[in-house]
């Protein structure tokens, strides 16, 4: 069965640090949860892997209107559901068969399941916010299984 390896990242608010690529690298696919800041992140993260990502509260620019606010993607036989603010959450993942919720917003890392679904905040991998972790998440899918982990940015 093939493992796929997604990197995730969030709350980067313009700020790409080269430890965040090197965490990233070798990821199938990228997910940012929002508050991008500018679009050249997304293209810098697109020389990675192929990005998928949603608008945070602060992506207010024209270039961030064609980003949706909540997406669902599909890797192999999982599916995610993408937001930047989990308390906006507007589904019940469980009853839609979604494995995993990935969120920003908070710049709190965090890994938590609830009623069998992980829940997935990788942290602000951009400025720091008052003595918060600056972080990405990394996330294995091998069939249902997922094995997320957390990635401290040594700044």
């Amino acid at each position: 069965m093939q493992t796929r390896q997604i990197g995730v990242i969030s709350d980067t608010h313009g700020l790409l640090r080269p430890q965040a690529l090197a965490a990233l690298e070798g990821s199938d696919l990228i997910i940012h949860a929002g508050d991008i800041g500018k679009p050249e992140i997304l293209d810098e993260l697109e020389k990675l892997a192929p990005v998928v990502a949603v608008r945070g509260n602060n992506d207010r620019a024209e270039w961030a209107a064609i980003l949706p606010e909540k997406r669902l993607v599909t890797v192999g036989e999982v599916s995610l559901y993408l937001l930047h603010i989990l308390p906006e959450l507007d589904l019940n993942p469980v009853e839609r068969g979604i494995k995993a919720v990935i969120s920003g917003h908070s710049h709190k890392p965090a890994i938590f399941y609830k009623e069998g679904v992980l829940y997935l905040n990788p942290g602000s991998a951009g400025p720091r916010r008052f003595k918060l972790l600056v972080s990405v998440a990394l996330l294995s899918i091998t069939g249902h299984y997922l094995d997320p982990h957390l990635v401290e940015l040594a700044v």
